[in-house]
């Protein structure tokens, strides 16, 4: 069975501190070995490099650029017209991503038009972006990076999406038909949007290279009151051998120094239920509070300090 592994999103998480570099080092002081962001091309890439090293961080995931945000742009890859710029745009995201040694790339879909129906338009869109996908295949096949593609929910986040539900990205996938494209599961935007998230995971985890999670509907810290139960779903991706990272997406309403808390007690949990199947990191000789950190270091990818 198959450890998991939480990185930080630091477009969301640290957010009291200005810079990508000081959030970044937060995260590693938080003990965090691996973080993520959505957009980091203003920040520069020589500065990143070095914080990387000197934290020893992993680059778990990195988005496309969105385009013009000020003009209503979220993503270009589905929208037809701007294929240029979404070329450009990935030649940009691979170059950060070589740098920065990030194995992963969110290509971003993009919106419907405003005024646009979107029934009129969804073939155009989707065409657009199956051949979109099948040339950024083509570039991130040569670097050994994956391009990821996801469902966001039309219903609180952004009702103007293309891209809304892991079924419209499986026929999408489908269709373009390459290993080097595959999905990212935000079990926010997929309870949301189609609820059935037991069968929805054990269908497209084989298709699915990232994860995101949040607390629905307030998309606030997994242990938040809500509508999911994350320790149900952990366990659920542990038994499926989920192995790639679970990315830290949410709104926090603790300080930045209690984000360790929910994922204590996810551990707290595992160390209490899992620890006959888990005999390797006990040892009775040693303080409780060690092994539970043994047991963070290995099945959380995190360190904590007591």
């Amino acid at each position: 069975m198959a450890p998991l592994k939480f990185c930080a999103n630091i477009s969301w998480l640290f957010t009291e501190l200005p810079g990508v570099t000081q959030r970044m080092r937060d995260a590693a002081r938080a003990g965090f070995r691996a973080v993520e962001a959505a957009w980091i091309y203003s920040s520069d890439l020589k500065e990143l490099k070095t914080v990387k090293d000197e934290t020893g961080l992993e680059f778990a995931l990195i988005n496309t650029p969105p385009g013009d945000l000020s003009a209503g742009d979220l993503g270009l890859g589905a929208v037809p017209g701007r294929e240029q710029e979404f070329r450009q745009g990935l030649d940009l995201a691979v170059q950060y991503a070589k740098a920065l040694d990030c194995r992963r790339i969110h290509l971003m879909a993009g919106r419907v038009p405003a005024g646009a129906d979107r029934c009129a338009v969804a073939m155009e869109m989707e065409d657009t972006f199956v051949q979109n996908l099948k040339h950024a295949a083509g570039v991130l096949s040569k670097e050994g990076i994956l391009g990821l593609i996801e469902p966001i929910n039309t219903r609180i986040t952004d009702p103007r999406y293309f891209l809304d539900s892991p079924h419209q990205a499986a026929v999408i996938l489908q269709r373009v038909a390459h290993p080097s494209i595959r999905m990212q599961m935000d079990i926010y935007h997929w309870q949301i949007m189609d609820g059935n998230l037991t069968q929805n995971i054990r269908k497209y985890l084989p298709m699915t290279g990232h994860i995101q999670i949040a607390q629905v509907p307030d998309r606030h810290e997994p242990d938040s009151d809500g509508e999911l139960s994350y320790t149900y779903l952990f366990k659920l991706l542990e038994e499926l051998d989920y192995q790639d990272y679970i990315g830290c997406e949410y709104k926090p309403q603790r300080e930045s120094e209690s984000l360790d808390t929910w994922l204590y007690a996810v551990f707290n949990h595992h160390f209490y239920s899992m620890k006959l199947i888990h005999q390797d990191i006990l040892n009775v000789d040693k303080s409780m509070d060690e092994s539970r950190n043994n047991f963070a270091q290995k099945h959380l990818n995190i360190s904590f300090t007591f």
